[in-house]
């Protein structure tokens, strides 16, 4: 049986694997896709579920927290420049505007597989609590 990859990355480390792999689908995005939110928004999905099942047990609360910040950072160059500083910003702005479902949708598939993490974690200690003398 083949196995998969299984890092087990830091808090820090998983908001840095996090951020690269968005800014890295956003300009893969702009490149390819002509700066499509959908595409960009869909490809964030699959990176929530990574980062929630890489990062370490210790950690797991990062998790939740970082996946938003990545998608904000990613976002920089899919959002629509509208000239200058502030079109830019204004881009940024309504491209989270528009793309908050997705970005609510990822946070809560992280969020849900850092809860069931967690409990595993739980139940395996009370359960060698119980066993040890």
């Amino acid at each position: 049986m083949a196995r998969f990859p299984n890092p087990r990355l830091t808090g820090l480390g998983g908001g840095l694997f996090c951020c690269a792999v968005m800014i890295l689908l956003g300009y893969l995005d702009a490149l390819l896709f002509d700066a499509s939110l959908t595409v960009y928004s869909v490809l964030f999905l699959p990176v929530c579920v990574l980062t929630a099942l890489w990062v370490r047990r210790g950690d797991l609360l990062t998790a939740p927290v970082v996946v938003p910040i990545a998608f904000a950072v990613g976002l920089v160059p899919v959002a629509d420049n509208g000239g200058g500083i502030g079109g830019h910003l204004m881009g940024l702005f309504t491209a989270l505007a528009t793309q908050a479902g997705w970005l609510y949708g990822g946070t809560l598939v992280a969020g849900l597989i850092v809860t069931v993490r967690k409990v595993r974690v739980l139940a395996r200690r009370a359960a060698a609590r119980r066993r040890s003398p």
